[in-house]
Parts: C-alpha cells; structure tokens; sequence
C-alpha cells in the first residue's frame, strides 16, 4: 500500500481587533499564503520526498510546524485522529498565527499496490460517531 496525503484549505480568518492591539502592522489583514479551495497534495517515495523538502517552498513555514506531524503520519498510512474527526483518515487543523488564522483539511489517500489490498481496504471501516469520539 502506498499513501499520499492530500491538504485543502477550508477557510481563512483574520481578528482584526487582536491585529489592532498586538501587531506591528495593525492592518496587516488575512494571510497572504493561502486561499480558501487551495489544495496540496504530497508524495513521499524515492523518488518524491514532499515532506522531507516541505514542498518547496510551496507552504508556509508557520503552517507547516502546525500540521506537519498529522501530513507525516498520513504519508506513513497511520490514524491521522484517530476517534477525533468522522474518519481517522483525515484531520482538522490551523497554522499557529493568532490573528490570521488558516484552516486545514488533511486527509491521508491510499493507494493500493496489489488486488488484495483492494480487497482489504474495501472492507475497512474509517468511520466514527458521537459514541466513538475522543474528547480530551
């Protein structure tokens, strides 16, 4: 089985009054990075490695600090959340920057090798409810 992990951007935030109050630049705005609907998808192969590269300065740094253990083990084929979200193939997360906020969907994609994998996979069950859910 192979993995890819695949990132969308689902929303952007700004608080302007936290801008206004603790920022050099007080009108500094939303992020400038990235857009609702931008999407990233990694490879980590031989002859790929996204993770290890960062993607080539495709991502910002911040954001990456903040989401790159849940892109890791994605890329490994491991739970991303496991119990957290309605599938433990994917996560929601955010970039560290209080006042600009960007929301991430990080979702792990496998890639079947071989037809018994297929067959394996189509009878996983990714799922979670209320009455599975993690809460802290």
């Amino acid at each position: 089985m192979e993995y890819e992990c695949k990132i969308t951007v689902l929303d952007t935030k700004v608080f302007p009054d936290l801008q206004e109050k603790y920022l050099a630049d007080p009108k500094s705005g939303k992020c400038p990075f990235f857009n609702v609907g931008d999407t990233f998808v990694l490879k980590r192969t031989a002859q790929q490695d996204d993770f290890y590269h960062l993607m080539n300065g495709k991502f910002c740094g911040e954001a990456w600090d903040a989401i790159s253990r849940y892109v890791y083990t994605a890329l490994q084929g491991g739970s991303i959340m496991k119990s957290w979200t309605n599938d433990d193939r994917m996560m929601i997360a955010c970039c560290n920057d209080g006042t600009r906020p960007v929301i991430f969907k990080i979702e792990r994609i496998d890639i079947s090798e071989t037809s018994e994998e297929e067959e394996w996979l189509s009878k996983q069950n990714f799922r979670n409810t209320a009455e599975d859910a993690y809460t802290g």
